[in-house]
């Protein structure tokens, strides 16, 4: 019998208080890896047991309970958070949606009884966003299946216990399919092999780094589609990438609970910092952040779950993913510049924070690109209802139809797929926030703090009323590679 979800997490949240007060202090967090016991001590609570069904000893896989144990983490630390969601997300989730029931009995039993630890491996040296074209590939072998490749940037590099190891059956003639398969890879089966440690910027907790695969692993390991490996790919991705607030969660609550202190005590001019109005918009920033993250949670609770096929939820997926961490990376700037030199600092968690969070907007698909892939989302969905006017769209769309009115004259457009690249980024990340918002007029439907709601609405309607204009803008700059000539300022001194 388990504990209740309070009695869990609070039992996790005082052993964390524990933990980074002695075994992992700031003095600690300069370091590369984890101090010895550390890990230990932490799963000594049992985090991973809510990633793992209740058939097999776990907490049962609900969402909220997942997202809440993230956010506890991250309250604390941010890498520790990512450590619990590469496990949760990019491998315990997945195996209990394609596993067999075999191997997942004996993975999890190994997770709740010997604190192992699981990773994702898809990313390769010369294929980051485009994953589809990775070069690993595997054929039948007599003990089941032989995997060759390289693969790069995995969190948790030659500490995980487990790999889902990704891979593109080789024909007969030598090329590769065009499906991506999923296998399990332990220790036992050797053959993953750390080529490489990374220098990361940021997350000094985890190791990165460069893998050469060289493996046989049994046939009951690989996982089975339900329908097609890319749309097994999306539906690990987009459920990874709802569960993106949970670790944004407890960052953005510590970042506001900190800059609240500092600024209420650091005197500037005779007078607190807060007093002043600059600082104020900074704050209200960081604490709007606080809410649509909260927003976010609440409905990803209702849509990422394990027994919920994701595939096809790429515009909520992709829409919080981006928002989320574009959030974060704002709130640590923020706070570092509240703060001033003395967070700038590894030592400080306002210089932490920023290399942190940064790396939050690139892995698992760069905020770039999956703009754009929002924009073209939305677009090609006019096209199929043959509407062509942007407001009137949203405004009978689920995902935004209580926010577009906000912007009604703003998105009294005709868009179409033959935008410029730059301008199909922009719109996406005007409707990642306008998708935003409706998630928090939800929240506030339901009896969130009212203050809350309409700040971070304040918040949203400005930031994507500019980037609505920015959108308008015509001037389409392009680099000029040769630009050394006829450039040199000291040639052209005034007098």
């Amino acid at each position: 019998m388990h504990t209740t979800r309070d009695a869990f997490l609070s039992e996790l949240q005082d052993r964390l208080k524990s933990v980074f007060s002695t075994h992992y202090t700031d003095a600690h967090a300069t370091e590369r890896g984890m101090p010895e016991g550390f890990l230990e001590t932490v799963m000594e609570a049992a985090p991973l047991s809510v990633f793992i069904p209740e058939r097999f000893g776990g907490r049962g896989q609900r969402v909220e309970e997942c997202l809440a144990m993230l956010e506890t983490c991250s309250y604390e630390s941010l890498p520790l958070s990512l450590a619990m969601g590469i496990n949760g997300a990019l491998f315990l989730q997945p195996l209990t949606r394609y596993g067999r029931e075999e191997v997942q009995t004996e993975v999890f039993k190994r997770f709740l009884n010997h604190g192992a630890l699981g990773g994702l491996m898809i990313t390769e040296p010369d294929y980051g966003s485009d994953a589809l074209q990775m070069q690993t590939r595997f054929r039948s072998h007599p003990r089941g299946y032989h995997l060759q490749g390289t693969k790069h940037w995995g969190g948790l590099t030659g500490q995980a216990d487990y790999w889902m190891l990704t891979a593109r059956g080789e024909t007969e003639r030598g090329d590769l399919e065009r499906a991506i398969s999923f296998f399990v890879w332990d220790r036992s089966l050797g053959g993953v092999d750390v080529e490489e440690y990374y220098p990361n910027l940021g997350i000094y907790m985890l190791p990165y780094g460069l893998n050469r695969i060289d493996t046989v692993i049994p046939e009951e390991r690989r996982l089975t589609p339900q329908s097609s490996g890319v749309r097994m790919l999306l539906d690990l991705l987009h459920r990874s990438r709802l569960q993106f607030p949970g670790m944004a969660m407890g960052y953005l609550r510590r970042l506001l609970d900190e800059a609240i202190v500092h600024t209420r005590t650091r005197l500037v001019g005779g007078r607190p910092l807060r007093d002043y109005d600059q600082v104020q918009d900074r704050l209200a920033e960081i604490q709007s952040s606080y809410t649509i993250c909260s927003a976010m949670c609440a409905f990803s609770t209702g849509t990422a779950g394990v027994d919920r096929d994701c595939s096809s939820e790429a515009l909520p997926a992709n829409s919080i993913k981006t928002v989320i961490t574009d959030l974060m990376q704002a709130a640590a700037q923020s706070f570092l510049q509240l703060v001033g030199a003395k967070g700038y600092r590894l030592d400080h968690l306002a210089g932490r924070s920023v290399v942190d969070s940064r790396p939050f907007q690139i892995f698992e698909g760069s905020n770039d690109i999956l703009y754009q892939q929002i924009s073209e989302a939305v677009l090609k969905a006019m096209e199929k209802t043959k509407e062509s006017n942007l407001f009137r769209y949203l405004s009978s769309f689920e995902l935004t139809s209580r926010a577009a009115d906000c912007f009604r004259t703003a998105l009294d457009i005709t868009p179409d797929r033959s935008l410029p690249q730059r301008k199909m980024v922009d719109l996406g990340r005007a409707l990642g926030r306008i998708i935003s918002m409706q998630m928090v007029i939800d929240l506030g439907d339901r009896g969130y703090r009212r203050d809350l709601v309409d700040n971070a609405l304040a918040v949203l309607r400005r930031e994507t009323g500019r980037l609505l204009c920015s959108f308008s803008d015509e001037g389409t700059p392009l680099v000029v590679e040769d630009y050394r000539e006829d450039s040199s300022w000291l040639r052209f001194l005034p007098g």
